[in-house]
């Protein structure tokens, strides 16, 4: 490898430490063991080679992290510095894992004194910046991933030998004030010593500060003495600083004591009701959440999914619907509307939350069970005719705030299914006279869907993760939401003092949050600076007023760890994108292409790493090659859950050091064959071409009674080109120890079972569980099929346009759990269950510029490959994602078993 190592290091360096995280937060320095497996799989055309297993040194020296936060905008900066003290080169990964709401504003690599720094461009560009280099053979990456409330920015740089490098990574939020607070935490697993290690938090709050706190889940006697907390009227310093030996788990180890979470929490003090407003450099922030107001009563419909989809997921919910009723005030009114297919509720109207109802209401909440279909669309507007009802019937009081909570996991299959048109009639049902939270449970549902209905339904939406903690994250949720304090909430500034205002209307103030407005000044005389803030009540309406003035923060406080300058107007921008962001979801056509318009324009004026733009870092030239472009993407909810669904499909989550990432292996398409070997970072694929009707064998074991055959269909008629292009529509599978026989088409899907039998459509969504046999149905999506002991498959459905002149339905086929066959399965798929060892090398042009041809060295034979792409389609039913592979020619002639016509059979559930 040209005298390049590796070595076997996992140093996880730092949290997101000056954030607001409702989840813990890491970061890592990574330098991979011999299997590769710290690094996350790179989509590069690059020849195989073999990986030296050489013990080399790579020692950390310094590991800092620097948070400053000024009125609630946090600046936070992280430095590591790595020393090579080998003899060799080595490629050192440096990760770290960041809020989904952080922008990035900054990255640079400094290596033996040439500094290499990050540039944001919009990020189409950036996008062909990458496919470029990809496609000329140079190693490049695309650094983005997703945990449930992060995202991680991975960066890999080859360093020579007894030289060094240092990272440098800013980004930039607005904390958000939840239940009370803010918090800052930091998750500090170094994983070995570190020469200097270093947290350090400044904060300086002109409202005055109400408490500071501090805890770590790792500190010993021995280490709480380290933290040093000072905290004055407006300032706060907090540093944590470990010596060498103060790291070590005991004199002489090499163990480190410092593993966990460490956590400050803090508040401000509230005096006026005005709020505080700070204005600097021609930029004003006002921030509103007056202390002492009384909380007003909530009227409260929970719309509960209840069909099949939700089996696994009623257990949590109905724990935290009995947790969230006991929390109910007497003051509040409530009801519950379960569905499925049909709309059914508990009570006709909204009832008062006496210990009594309250303890009738989680009787019946604990009798709810999943079935049948997903009616969303019936069960809201029945949720909204129960509100409004009771409103004009007056059986709820006059001071309250109406609401509806739904939770559900899935998208809408009966009744209106269209989601543009559920979002039309529920706004349209709702008149503006109520909130709509959504909740969605699990990674299947249409997150983007629920987003816009909240947001065209005066709330936000959240998703749940399913875990252990569902219930709890469930009744987090709805503490947030649960104490209005005010709404329709304005905030009122002089037009001809003020422009390029954020968002100064809200519908509700909750107790413990806090409402945030900036905006530019027209110029600096501020006599006229008139603020006014109007809304509702418990007991009348709320209006306060009063004015304002410039501080001189420089003169006042010119220290030199806190921000000032210019933290207003970046505070504004940040604010500023973010709800242009959202705008460009729910408004209305123009609005949504000028709000992306201006959100661009500003993350490229202020440098933020956002949804619209990327980071491209070119890494130095090395041996291997000349420069390549590292991309940092900002995800989107949606795509954030598309990354997670195709990392659940593949099991493609970051690996720690050691961590298995087992093999997939699919046919999808024209048919194309993808063998995707992890531990290779590398993957195989292949076509077969028959005559529409032939049936292949995919999988046999005849061992484990294991059997998968798949038939082709050709389209409808032959194209111009007069190439005749097949795909699987029909697939027969057989468990012969289960007593199970299955075919699954484009039509539907049969299931016969110890002499049952089974019919479901694709039309549907369901979930069901027999004798040694899970499916779970995604309405017109895919079907996942769990057999006992043995093998789990996901099948795809893939439509057509009905009128299509040649094109029909069809269906992909994935493998994504084989471990338990015998090591006798065969067949197309099968025989590559249990690995297949091949060489690469030769790499030349070929036939195609962005197609390199290469020799293969496989089963004893040469073969001549070509580096292309395939299409999984599991993370993206409609477009896929390109995996890049060496692509077999001729039926996979020399890297199959035989010949391809060897695997043909004479029926659906026949072998011979």
């Amino acid at each position: 490898m040209s005298g390049t190592g590796t070595v076997g290091l996992l140093l996880l360096l730092w949290g997101a430490a000056c954030l607001r995280l409702p989840g813990p937060a890491q970061g890592a320095l990574v330098t991979p063991g011999p299997d590769g497996g710290a690094e996350e799989a790179r989509h590069s055309a690059r020849p195989l080679q073999k990986r030296s297993a050489q013990a080399v040194t790579v020692e950390v020296l310094s590991v800092k992290v620097d948070c400053a936060v000024t009125s609630r905008f946090a600046h936070t900066v992280m430095t590591s510095t790595a020393l090579n003290k080998a003899n060799v080169s080595q490629e050192i990964f440096f990760e770290v894992e960041l809020p989904k709401t952080a922008f990035i504003t900054n990255f640079s690599m400094e290596i033996d004194g040439q500094v290499y720094v990050g540039e944001v461009k919009e990020k189409e560009k950036a996008k062909k910046q990458y496919e470029k280099a990809v496609s000329s053979g140079r190693t490049a990456g695309l650094v983005k991933a997703s945990g449930r409330n992060m995202e991680t920015f991975s960066v890999s740089v080859n360093i020579a030998a007894k030289s060094n490098v240092t990272f440098v990574l800013t980004h930039e939020e607005l904390l958000q004030r939840k239940l009370g607070q803010y918090e800052i935490l930091t998750r500090v697993k170094p994983k070995q010593l570190v020469q200097e290690f270093q947290i350090v938090a400044n904060i300086y709050e002109p409202q005055g500060i109400a408490y500071v706190e501090t805890h770590a889940t790792f500190l010993s006697n021995e280490l709480l003495p380290l933290v040093e907390k000072t905290v004055t009227e407006k300032k706060a310093h907090v540093a944590f600083s470990p010596s060498l030996d103060q790291q070590r788990t005991c004199p002489g180890c090499d163990g480190t004591l410092i593993d966990g979470d460490f956590v400050i929490t803090y508040d401000v003090k509230r005096t006026s009701s005005l709020g505080d407003i700070q204005i600097v450099n021609g930029y004003f922030v006002h921030f509103f959440a007056p202390p002492g107001l009384p909380r007003v009563p909530t009227n409260v419909v929970f719309v509960i999914d209840r069909s099949g989809s939700m089996y696994g997921k009623m257990e949590q919910t109905r724990e935290a619907m009995a947790a969230i009723l006991q929390d109910l005030k007497e003051d509040d009114y409530f009801a519950i509307v379960p569905f499925d297919h049909e709309i059914i509720w508990w009570k006709e109207t909204l009832t008062k939350a006496t210990k009594e109802n309250v303890t009738q209401a989680m009787a019946y909440v604990k009798e709810l069970r999943p079935l049948g279909g997903t009616d969303i669309n019936g069960a809201l507007l029945r949720g909204v005719r129960m509100l409004l009802t009771d409103r004009a019937e007056k059986r709820i009081p006059e001071r309250s705030i109406n609401m509806i909570v739904l939770l559900t996991d899935g998208m809408p299959n009966n009744g209106e299914t269209d989601p543009k048109k559920i979002q039309e009639n529920m706004a349209s049902a709702n008149g503006g006279n109520m909130s709509l939270f959504s909740l969605g449970f699990g990674n299947d549902v249409d997150y983007g869907f629920l987003s816009v209905l909240s947001q065209k339904n005066k709330g936000l939406a959240r998703r749940i993760f399913v875990g252990s903690d569902a219930a709890l994250q469930l009744k987090g949720f709805y503490e947030e939401v649960s104490s209005p304090l005010l709404s329709e909430v304005d905030l009122r500034y002089p037009d001809n003092a003020v422009d390029f205002l954020t968002s100064n209307h809200f519908s509700q103030l909750f107790n413990g949050s806090e409402i945030v407005v900036a905006g530019r000044l027209l110029d600096n005389n501020l006599d006229n600076f008139l603020v006014e803030v109007v809304g509702a009540g418990l007991e009348d309406n709320f209006q306060v007023q009063g004015k304002s003035a410039a501080l001189d923060w420089a003169t006042t406080y010119p220290d030199e760890k806190y921000i000032f300058g210019d933290f207003t107007e970046r505070l504004w921008a940040y604010l500023t994108i973010q709800q242009l962001l959202e705008k460009s979801k729910s408004g209305s056509p123009d609005e949504k292409v000028n709000a992306t318009a201006k959100a661009l324009d500003m993350s490229l004026r202020y440098s933020f790493v956002t949804p619209l733009t990327s980071m491209v870092v070119t890494k130095p030239e090395t041996e291997k090659g000349p420069d390549s472009p590292l991309i940092a993407d900002k995800l989107t909810e949606e795509e954030r859950q598309q990354a997670e669904r195709s990392a659940r499909y593949h099991h493609r989550t970051v690996p720690s050091r050691n961590a298995y990432v087992p093999p997939s292996y699919s046919v999808d398409g024209d048919p194309h064959f993808l063998i995707e070997l992890p531990d290779k970072d590398d993957a195989l694929c292949f076509n077969i071409n028959d005559k529409p009707g032939t049936i292949f064998t995919l999988v046999k074991d005849t061992k484990s009674g294991i059997l998968v055959n798949g038939q082709i269909i050709g389209d409808k008629q032959i194209p111009a080109d007069g190439k005749i292009y097949t795909y699987f529509w029909r697939f027969g599978i057989i468990h012969r120890n289960l007593g199970l026989k299955m075919e699954v088409s484009t039509n539907g899907i049969t299931v016969f079972q110890d002499g049952a039998r089974l019919k479901l459509r694709w039309s549907n969504a369901t979930s069901v569980k027999g004798d040694g046999m899970d499916l779970l149905l995604t309405k017109d999506r895919s079907l996942a099929v769990t057999l006992k002991d043995s093998v789990k498959f996901v099948i795809l459905l893939h439509k057509v346009w009905k009128k299509h002149p040649y094109h029909r339905d069809y269906l992909g086929f994935y493998t994504l759990d084989t471990h338990l066959l015998s090591p006798s399965v065969h067949g197309l798929l099968g025989q590559f269950y249990h690995g297949i060892e091949y060489e690469v090398s030769n790499l030349r042009p070929g036939e195609v510029p962005e197609k390199p041809d290469a020799t293969m060295h496989v089963k004893g034979r040469e073969l001549n490959v070509t580096r292309g792409w395939q299409r999984d389609f599991r993370s993206d039913a409609k477009t896929g994602e390109n995996v890049p592979c060496w692509f077999i020619h001729r039926n996979g002639t020399g890297l199959i078993d035989g010949e391809a016509s060897d695997y043909i059979v004479s029926g659906l559930f026949k072998t011979v």
